[in-house]
């Protein structure tokens, strides 16, 4: 599941008051939930023995089997990440230093259903693996395409001097621009990463 949990993209969620991002993978034999306020990442990996014991702690009234608690949380959740969560469910979380508890309200073949994920912090290698990985190699890959990018409209500034100098005028002066400064763009575009930081 967790291999899995990879190839899952990152949604925005919020579970009371509280925005987070968090993603999911919900399998026959269980799940794995990863949550993060950007300041601390928490997890939950669940199997299907774990499901069946919280589901009758928390739900006494249902008698269903595991796999139903399983399908019904995967039909809550996967909604929720996906940005069209379902009206009649709610959720809210609780944190304590280490830890965040998710609660889940909502219904199960006209019932309450009750569910509580317990996620824990996660291990460091866990949280390089599905954060700082994929934000340094997309970190590395836009200032690529800035550097292309740069390169191109100094190539274009260039090309625009040669037809200047060739004789060539705009039919449209709404259409001129100023020369591209590369040194003036660089430092407003770290000004604004730097705010955007804060």
């Amino acid at each position: 599941l967790e291999s899995s949990l990879l190839t899952q993209p990152w949604a925005s969620v919020c579970f009371g008051e509280s925005a987070f991002i968090a993603k999911a993978c919900f399998g026959d034999s269980g799940y794995v939930l990863l949550i993060s306020d950007l300041s601390s990442v928490w997890y939950e990996s669940a199997d299907m023995q774990a499901v069946g014991h919280r589901s009758k702690e928390l739900n006494k009234r249902l008698t269903a089997h595991a796999s139903s608690f399983l399908h019904r949380l995967s039909s809550l959740m996967c909604p929720l990440l996906a940005g069209q969560p379902d009206a009649t469910t709610s959720f809210s979380c609780h944190r304590t230093p280490g830890r965040l508890s998710v609660r889940v309200k909502s219904e199960l073949s006209g019932l309450p259903f009750y569910w509580d994920f317990h996620c824990s912090s996660a291990p460091v290698e866990m949280v390089s693996r599905h954060l700082v990985r994929p934000l340094m190699r997309m970190s590395l890959a836009l200032q690529s395409q800035l550097q292309e990018l740069v390169a191109l409209l100094l190539q274009k500034d260039a090309e625009i001097d040669d037809y200047r100098e060739s004789g060539a005028a705009l039919s449209r002066d709404r259409l001129r621009t100023e020369p591209f400064q590369e040194e003036n763009f660089l430092q407003n575009f770290m000004a604004k990463v730097r705010a955007g930081a804060k």
